[in-house]
């Protein structure tokens, strides 16, 4: 079975019931010559002792996609990269709000890029490919979504002036186009690359970064995508109704709220609750809260035990009381109008920044808002530093990373340390995108730098925090970046009519929340956006509005950042290299490097510096000492020099002849002297002036067009 739709320039095509027949679900997704073959399967059993949905979404890129060998010994592909880790991340966050209330049976979605025309990413097709399979399954779904990518050309015309007498100069405009589905190509030199999911009717995730694109703009970048997700879902709907599907089985939801255990533990602790929901600090909650839960415990194991043994009636009270705390969070927001610590629903929590906090560093801030902080720190590295990045694409080269570390203590629990998971690379890589579009080029600033947070205490947020203190870190390090930058993040309580929008939503307010909205920018415009939703989707109307909200809230950062350092510094770090660049001709390059590297390493061995040579000339020297920099500068330049005419050198005399010698002026640089030119008077023979290995003083007195080089002994004496 196959359907297809015209997206742009290309067919969208969905096939199944030719691959991966055993799966609850199976489909190809094909865009131009990309495919993914996205699978489903599910539990038999529903998992005991689960309160959440335990969903596993992997995407994986085979290399043969690609017509490649993967690199390393064993020559197969190993654990999942970090794209493959936020396109799983990117296909999660789309399809988790499908799935029934209470559903906890194991799913598993896997997507598998087996086609890649190198001009069409695969991500987008991976959550149409998800929701697909997930319809043809036996899964009880809520609705279906379609996700597409959206891109934003700008192009600069120019209007000539009506009367061609008339005086003046031609007016210009930026004209813009949204591209639906961009190729990699246009991804280029487009200043939005945004991935949108949603129903037929509603907004359900974002995804994007954007070079300071203002709300509007960013909205209407939205409402193109939605025309197409339309299409998409509707493709998607006729394959599965045309398909045998088979059959939906029969599943238990538990729903705890109707037991006569929970309303026996709603009359114990409702009271309670509500109490402890309006204490304004964090900690004292969480204390209240475990008394509360141990208390209650004791209370129901005295009574009745309402068909429950010990073990269950420990977990079920557990879980029951959250659940009613939850309900009186979201009540106390609704219908109180007040918020947990007793902020307004546009207040942001305390501001503390601070820069320069570590001395050894080559650049550091601390920025505090309430409860979070971030530790962020800038390092500048030389080329030789760039991280190598080998994907279905083709092998890249980065110069800015961020790193976002999230250490068991921030939250005051015991964790082992392990290497980072899949949410610190997705925050890191959110926080990456908001600060990379403020990053000079490396025409005006040919450092490779690397980014590094730290979070040291979280309530909520942390991501943007390490966003604020990113930019702070580049500032203070003298990386000069555009703008600042600052990210919040904004909330949604949505009880059926009523609907609030939180600003710079704490933990319980993310955890109890319908929506985290993180939206980072400069006071031009949004350079990145990533939103999840709890609910079965949202309007362009309020996303609309919570834009408008983000602004106010990120303009209130940007001021108070502002305060602390209004500018990048003018000098770098005594501790930071020092690059500079010296422009030698192309063809010089082999008497630098030298044979096997020789020449090259015997100026590093010298001086102490990093050199870098590309194949345009173009040789950077890294030191943070002036004077070691200066002398590898000097040698470079020695062994780079170009021959002049009228010019005076010292040469050695490499070899003699009847008719002259034969002199090395420069590194790799011979010149010939005719006897004619050795000296003043009448010479018999070259040996009376010249001997192997004499150093003379010679004058370039012709190149030929053959790169001859005629040199002069006598006219340096006639000078």
């Amino acid at each position: 079975m196959k359907k297809q739709t015209k997206i742009r320039n290309e067919d969208f095509i969905i096939e199944t019931g030719r691959l991966a027949k055993q799966a609850a679900g199976a489909v190809t997704v094909q865009y131009g010559g990309t495919v993914v073959l996205v699978t489903v399967t599910w539990s038999d059993e529903a998992k005991e002792n689960c309160d959440f949905l335990p969903l596993t979404v992997d995407y994986r890129e085979r290399t043969y996609a690609a017509g490649k060998i993967p690199g390393g010994f064993f020559k197969r592909e190993g654990r999942p990269t970090e794209k493959e880790i936020l396109s799983s991340r990117l296909i999660d966050r789309a399809i988790r709000t499908l799935f029934p209330k209470n559903f906890n049976y194991e799913v598993q979605v896997i997507a598998t890029v087996l086609s890649a025309d190198g001009e069409n990413e695969p991500d987008w097709l991976a959550i149409n490919g998800a929701s697909a399979a997930l319809l043809l399954s036996d899964i009880p779904l809520n609705k279906a979504v379609g996700a597409i990518r959206v891109g934003r050309s700008r192009e600069r015309r120019f209007t000539p002036l009506n009367n061609p007498d008339q005086v003046g100069i031609p007016t210009s405009r930026d004209l813009t186009k949204f591209i639906v589905n961009p190729s990699y190509s246009e991804l280029e030199k487009s200043d939005l690359n945004l991935v949108v999911a949603g129903t037929e009717e509603d907004l359900l995730m974002l995804e994007g970064e954007a070079k300071e694109i203002d709300e509007f703009a960013f909205l209407e970048g939205i409402r193109t995508a939605q025309e197409a997700i339309k299409r998409l879902i509707i493709l998607q709907k006729e394959i599965a109704r045309e398909c045998e599907k088979k059959g939906e089985r029969e599943i238990s939801l538990k729903e705890i709220s109707a037991s006569p255990f929970y309303l026996k533990l709603e009359q114990i602790a409702a009271k309670e609750i509500e109490e402890i929901i309006q204490l304004k600090d964090r900690e004292k909650r969480k204390e209240k809260f475990a008394l509360l839960v141990e208390r209650v415990k004791e209370e129901v194991l005295q009574g009745d035990y309402f068909g429950f043994c010990e073990e269950e009636i420990v977990r079920e009270v557990g879980l029951i009381l959250d659940d009613l705390k939850r309900k009186e969070f979201r009540r106390l927001i609704t219908e109180k109008q007040k918020r947990q610590d007793g902020r307004g629903f546009k207040e942001i929590r305390p501001l503390k920044c601070e820069v320069g906090v570590l001395p050894c560093t080559h650049g550091s801030a601390l920025f505090t808002r309430g409860q979070t902080q971030s530790l962020t720190v800038v390092t500048l590295g030389t080329k030789m530093d760039e991280q190598i990045v080998e994907a279905l694409e083709g092998k890249s080269r980065k110069r800015f990373m961020l790193h976002y570390n999230f250490p068991s203590f921030s939250v005051g629990e015991v964790r082992p340390l392990r290497g980072p998971g899949r949410r610190e690379i997705g925050h890191g890589a959110l926080a990456e995108r908001a600060l990379s579009s403020v990053l000079p080029s490396e025409e005006e600033f040919p450092y490779t730098v690397r980014v590094v947070s730290d979070i040291l205490e979280s309530n909520g947020s942390s991501s943007m925090a390490t966003v604020c203190a990113g930019s702070l870190a580049l500032m203070d390090a003298g990386v000069p970046i555009k703008s600042a930058v600052a990210g919040i993040a904004l909330g949604l309580v949505k009880e059926g009519e009523k609907m609030v929008l939180l600003t710079d939503i704490a933990g319980d307010e993310d955890h109890y929340g319908d929506m985290d909205l993180k939206i980072a920018g400069t006071s031009q415009g949004i350079t990145a956006v990533q939103m999840d939703l709890k609910i079965e989707g949202l309007s362009l109307d309020i996303l609309s509005a919570a834009f408008d909200q983000s602004r106010e809230a990120r303009i209130e950062i940007l001021d108070k950042m502002a305060a602390t350092i209004g500018r990048p510094r003018a000098e770098l770090s005594p501790y930071a290299p020092r690059i500079t660049i010296v422009q030698i001709n192309p063809s010089k390059i082999g008497n630098v490097i030298g044979p096997s590297g020789k020449t090259i390493k015997e100026i590093i061995r010298k001086t102490g510096v990093e050199i870098d040579v590309d194949d345009e000339g173009k040789v950077m020297v890294a030191s943070p000492d002036k004077s070691a920099s200066e002398e590898a500068i000097a040698m470079i330049k020695r062994l780079s020099e170009e021959l002049e005419v009228g010019k005076v050198y010292s040469a050695k005399v490499k070899k003699i002849t009847n008719f002259g010698a034969f002199c090395e002026v420069l590194p790799g640089e011979d010149g010939f002297i005719h006897i004619s030119e050795l000296s003043n008077g009448y010479v018999e023979k070259v040996e009376d002036v010249l001997k192997l290995g004499d150093k003379v003083k010679v004058k370039v007195i012709k190149i030929d067009e053959q790169g001859r080089v005629s040199l002069s002994k006598k006219q340096v004496e006639k000078k």
